[in-house]
């Protein structure tokens, strides 16, 4: 049996959703606040939210993001005094099943109602899918619901628009949904629309018969027909010339071309699956880009958010990043200072995942054969750039640390030996002892209690100059 919980300040609005309710044989609980909504919830599950915008404690839109993050979230149905055209927009973006303004009759509530619990049936029925992310590393918010849309589109043939910065992963996705499809097996062809003049994306694209132009010595196939049975990948669509979008409309309409120099057209039965970092819309309103063409291109739109929007994905990234290399180098995994992450923390990334994908690559050559990453191994170029920033936000700056291996090492394989985790300290002491003293030779000796000859040995040991 569903329950429905009503979300209301107004006793009498909580009444009569409850009467209409009890009129239907649904059980339903009350909350007249957000903190009580969300002690309700956490009490027992709900199926369904009727949610006022207004409450005492703030905005019920604010409820939604927390919803979303559930494993099973309920649906819910905005229920509001006012209406409010923003809010509206807030209330869908966040994936409300409606938006009713009060007084609503109580057909609309009903139908509202019933249509929301029948799509919560069937969503609970389905069979959960099993998607092959490989590569695609994320566990926060926005990379759940970027995982929902990428199921979305592995399920289905319609054109998919994947929009997102330069770095985000937007042609490691089109491959994902490529890789899940029924289309796997088949070609999944790349085409940089702006890498190329219009004469030459226009033979790549259609292909070309011999003596077609100055330089067509033998027959090519364009790679529209190289995708068939397939996927089309048009990367940065948005650098498409006038021209080519028209013709490419044609070809989506009617899966239709003719190569340059050919009298007969040919068919390809291909997927088109694109992807732009630039902002379509405002291309339109500037003439630089066909409407008609974006709607047909983006039947499912897949926006892929930057990495300082999803700042809880860096550690895993970076571990999967370093731990990839390890592997390719035949070493053990490297164990990451308490320093190292809090530096990736304070950098914005914009390059986004590639980006950090380089700069774990540059730590790792910087780090050798040490066990252990620290922040110093880091470009300087990033490390200056998160010291200005930390300074400018008023940041105490983060020293480097003992090596936080009970945290980020597996417990199996990649436990140092005492020996080494000795080593790495004693070398990581020397270091900011000469840091903290500026060098100065008897200050030091003062402070770590080593004898001179001693410390010289120590020095030549761990190659450091002082």
């Amino acid at each position: 049996m569903p329950r429905i919980l009503i979300v209301d300040d107004d006793p009498e609005i909580r009444a009569t959703m409850a009467s209409l309710l009890r009129r239907q044989q649904i059980p339903s609980g009350q909350a007249a606040s957000l903190d009580a909504a969300r002690r309700a919830m956490q009490s027992e599950p709900f199926d369904l939210l009727l949610l006022d915008v207004n409450l005492p404690d703030g905005s019920g839109l604010s409820l939604l993001p927390e919803l979303k993050a559930q494993p099973n979230p309920p649906e819910v149905i905005i229920l509001t005094g006012k209406g409010d055209p923003e809010g509206a927009e807030l209330a869908i973006e966040g994936g409300v099943w409606d938006y009713l303004v009060k007084p609503a009759s109580i057909k609309d509530i009903n139908l509202s109602i019933n249509r929301a619990l029948k799509y919560k049936e069937q969503r609970d029925r389905a069979a959960p899918r099993t998607l092959d992310i490989s590569g695609m590393i994320g566990s926060s918010q926005a990379m759940r619901e970027c995982f929902e849309i990428i199921a979305q589109g592995a399920v289905s043939d319609a054109n998919v628009l994947i929009t997102g910065e330069t770095g985000v992963g937007k042609e490691l996705a089109a491959r994902i949904i490529h890789a899940n499809s029924r289309r796997a097996s088949c070609p999944f062809v790349v085409v940089d629309c702006a890498a190329m003049t219009d004469t030459l994306l226009e033979s790549t694209l259609f292909g070309h018969r011999k003596g077609a132009f100055t330089g067509a010595l033998a027959d090519r196939e364009g790679l529209v027909r190289q995708a068939h049975t397939g996927v089309l990948f048009l990367d940065e669509l948005g650098e498409l010339p006038l021209a080519m979008q028209k013709s490419l409309l044609r070809v989506l309409q009617e899966r239709r071309f003719r190569p340059l120099g050919e009298n007969r057209e040919q068919e390809s039965d291909f997927r088109l699956v694109a992807a732009t970092n630039q902002n379509l819309d405002e291309l339109i309103a500037s003439g630089a880009f066909r409407q008609d063409l974006y709607f047909r291109v983006k039947t499912i739109k897949l926006p892929l958010p930057p990495l300082r929007q999803r700042p809880e994905d860096i550690k895993p990234l970076a571990t999967h990043f370093i731990q990839r290399l390890c592997v390719a180098s035949g070493i053990q995994t490297k164990v990451f200072g308490s320093d190292f992450f809090a530096a990736l923390a304070d950098y914005d990334w914009p390059g986004n995942v590639r980006e950090l994908g380089n700069v774990m690559e540059r730590a790792f050559v910087a780090s050798g054969v040490e066990k252990f990453l620290y922040a110093m191994h880091l470009p300087k170029d990033l490390r200056i750039k998160v010291t200005r920033a930390r300074l400018a936000a008023g940041k105490p700056e983060v020293h480097e640390g003992e090596p936080d291996f009970l945290e980020d090492a597996p417990l199996e394989g990649d436990l140092p030996s005492l020996k080494a985790f000795k080593t790495a300290s004693e070398r990581r002491y020397l270091e900011t002892l000469i840091h903290k003293t500026g060098g100065d030779i008897p200050r030091m000796l003062d402070i770590s209690e080593l004898s001179r000859s001693h410390f010289y040995a120590l020095l030549k040991k761990y190659e450091l100059e002082v």
